[in-house]
């Protein structure tokens, strides 16, 4: 069965992630979404058959999840994949052969090997452009320019795009318009309000937010690009599985508890870093040092969980790794548990090292992404390994 969604959209947030019209099963009144393990479905009447006859093409569990996801974004329709690049990849495939895509910069490493090592593989051309520069996007159209693709907050050095003002030129072009919403999730931030036409994420970090499933979300503004995602996400079978569907549906429904403890960690935690004479730099959208704060607060209602911090070099932020006691340092974010990543070997090893460091992504950089424990616990915890 589909699930509708007949509660008001003009609903908060916080009450959406909680009734989202599958919040019970409509058939048992079960207080969460079944989950259908099944692969196919009888049809009973193969003149009329029902909305789903096979779980590569549509599944109700799945089902659930999709919508849900559409009605936090504001989407028309939403898709679920076996991860975050899935989602980002398969996105990428409505452009054609011949097609070019102005992209930011300091995008995701897994995204950057993608573009990099296979999209351009099929005579699709991308050019990366510093976002946070208008006149650099403006002048990286081509006259075979189809899309454009940001990331905002960039990851790691978290650096800002101005959503409404790239997709208002955008749409000047007809261009198509992507933004990779992981970093802020629909709870701080939701670019199809602004207009953006595909929004994807990341579900294995804050949507999931318990280091347990690895999905995949796209939501599409409109019917039309919602088909072609469909056709995408059916003809190359990249679709999430029902009970990592259902993990991720579990999820969510915390996610503005986990969102709002961990962004008031955060931000204690950037300013205990930016006041350190022994750090070098401190990437932390909720800093008023920052440069793109005043752009992020005009179009996200929060500055994430998420900062990075440069210690000055590769040593010293290997020293930090190995002494930190608290935070797994591991690949990933947006979990429980604080998690302490080191980009160069870990999110961006796909990016060569001259490429890393004219983004800004040196040896001694370290990203952390902030869990639920206690702040002040955290903080000394990196105070003891920084002083190591």
């Amino acid at each position: 069965m589909a699930y509708s969604s007949d509660h008001s959209s003009s609903r908060k947030i916080d009450t959406k992630l909680i009734h989202f019209g599958a919040a019970f099963d409509k058939a048992t009144g079960a207080s969460s979404v079944p989950i259908y393990q099944a692969s196919t479905f009888h049809q009973e009447d193969i003149s009329n058959p029902p909305l789903h006859d096979y779980s590569r093409s549509g599944n109700p569990t799945r089902q659930a999840l999709e919508d849900y996801i559409a009605l936090l974004e504001g989407g028309a329709k939403g898709y679920a994949f076996a991860s975050g690049m899935a989602a980002i990849s398969t996105a990428f495939l409505i452009l054609s052969a011949g097609d070019h895509v102005i992209v930011t910069e300091d995008v995701y490493g897994g995204t950057y090997r993608f573009l990099t090592t296979v999209l351009n593989r099929m005579n699709i051309e991308i050019s990366f452009v510093d976002m946070t520069d208008l006149d650099q996007v403006k002048h990286a159209l081509r006259p075979n320019t189809r899309a454009v693709y940001m990331e905002t907050p960039s990851n790691p050095t978290l650096k800002i795009t101005d959503i409404g003002a790239v997709t208002a030129w955008a749409k000047e072009h007809h261009l198509l318009t992507m933004v990779d919403n992981t970093f802020m999730t629909p709870y701080y931030q939701r670019p199809i309000e602004m207009g953006v036409d595909i929004v994807l994420h990341s579900a294995t970090k804050f949507l999931g937010g318990h280091s347990d499933v690895l999905a995949g979300l796209a939501v599409a503004r409109t019917p039309e690009i919602g088909v072609q995602l469909k056709h995408l996400q059916n003809g190359l079978g990249t679709v999430l599985g029902p009970q990592d569907c259902w993990l991720l549906i579990r999820g969510m429904k915390t996610l503005a508890a986990r969102m709002n403890h961990s962004e008031k960690s955060t931000a204690k935690l950037a300013q205990w870093l930016n006041e350190r004479d022994d750090i070098e730099a401190v990437y932390y959208p909720g800093l008023e040092s920052h440069p793109g704060a005043t752009i992020h607060a005009s179009q996200s209602s929060g500055a994430g969980s998420v900062l990075s911090f440069d210690v000055g070099s590769g040593e010293r932020a290997k020293k930090v790794l190995d002494n930190v006691q608290i935070p797994l340092v591991a690949v990933s974010l947006g979990a429980v548990e604080s998690i302490l990543s080191y980009p160069a070997t870990m999110s961006h090893a796909a990016m060569g090292e001259g490429v890393r460091k004219e983004r800004g992504i040196t040896d001694g950089l370290l990203r952390f992404s902030v869990g639920l424990e206690d702040i002040d616990d955290l903080i000394a915890d990196l105070e003891q390994a920084l002083q190591e």
